[in-house]
């Protein structure tokens, strides 16, 4: 990137996957002449109040987001995308926002969603169905007795437990990613559409090219190819989304100029972020957007 990073606005800290605490994230700006950040962990609003208060300490601004996993079952395509949620800092101080936020989020983790996966379970392989593989039905109970924080282990520990099914292909059809009973993790976008529209949210879909980058590494990770991206692109923009995540560590320049491209066509912001996670394979400011168009986004955030 030519253009001097002005504003990294996508960064996760220790509350969610990242190792970095508020305080080392905003060191690390403070040292590298970075005046805003943005803390965007996966689907929570905690540490958000911490980071901003560390921010004041150090003058450097805080942006607060969350980026939220929004889920899709398509024939072409059953996956996760994830919308970065920008909001003003005195929200988090408005318990009615906090909680109603709180609460879509419960939607797609934890025990909401080991309940949707039980349904879609039970709807393609209960008794009674074509594809019949459980001689009765799977209950939320089964999966729960085993674990507060349900992973896919646990799911086939409760198929060989209370069902005898030892095969490990059988096991796979019902709960690998190629099942047709698969459920990514994350909320419905109509479940996040009227709150982000409501509360003034700057909705900015994330890393939308990654998907394709032709390297390796975590930057691309399970994203699904831009052609997809671009497919589900006008559901976002009518759910309410402000821009595109342009600048990403995971875009090489042809998708770069191709994001902007869209941005122009859809009149959406411009935005970009390290996506940092870590000190080695995804540290922070590494990508970030200028001053101007730091101007722009917080035109639209106020």
């Amino acid at each position: 990137m030519n253009q001097k990073i002005f504003a990294d606005l996508h960064n996760h800290t220790t509350q969610s996957d990242g190792d970095f605490t508020p305080e080392q994230i905003v060191n690390q700006a403070k040292s590298l002449g970075i005046r805003a950040v943005g803390i965007t962990n996966h689907d929570t609003l905690d540490g958000l109040k911490t980071a901003i208060s560390v921010g004041k300490q150090n003058f450097i601004e805080v942006v607060p987001g969350v980026e939220v996993s929004v889920r899709f079952k398509r024939s072409y395509f059953t996956g996760t995308l994830h919308l970065l949620c920008y909001f003003l800092p005195e929200k988090l101080y408005d318990d009615q926002f906090v909680d109603e936020f709180k609460n879509i989020l419960s939607q797609g983790r934890g025990e909401k969603l080991v309940k949707a996966r039980v349904d879609e379970i039970n709807t393609f392989f209960g008794p009674g169905q074509e594809n019949a593989l459980l001689k009765k039905n799977l209950k939320f109970e089964d999966i729960a007795a085993l674990s507060n924080n349900a992973s896919r282990r646990h799911f086939a520990i409760a198929l060989k437990q209370s069902f005898r099914i030892n095969n490990a292909d059988t096991i796979n059809v019902i709960i690998g990613n190629d099942s047709p009973a698969y459920l990514p993790s994350g909320v419905e976008l109509e479940q996040v559409k009227d709150f982000i529209c409501k509360n003034e949210i700057v909705a900015v879909l994330a890393h939308p090219a990654a998907g394709s980058f032709p390297g390796k590494g975590h930057y691309k990770e399970v994203l699904p190819p831009i052609e997809i991206v671009e497919k589900i692109l006008p559901e976002f923009i009518k759910a309410g989304l402000k821009g595109l995540e342009v600048y990403y560590p995971g875009h090489i320049t042809d998708h770069q100029d191709l994001m902007k491209s869209w941005a122009k066509k859809h009149q959406l912001l411009v935005t970009g972020g390290s996506d940092c996670h870590d000190g080695k394979e995804r540290p922070f400011g590494v990508k970030g957007i200028s001053e101007s168009e730091y101007k722009l986004f917080k035109a639209a955030l106020s």
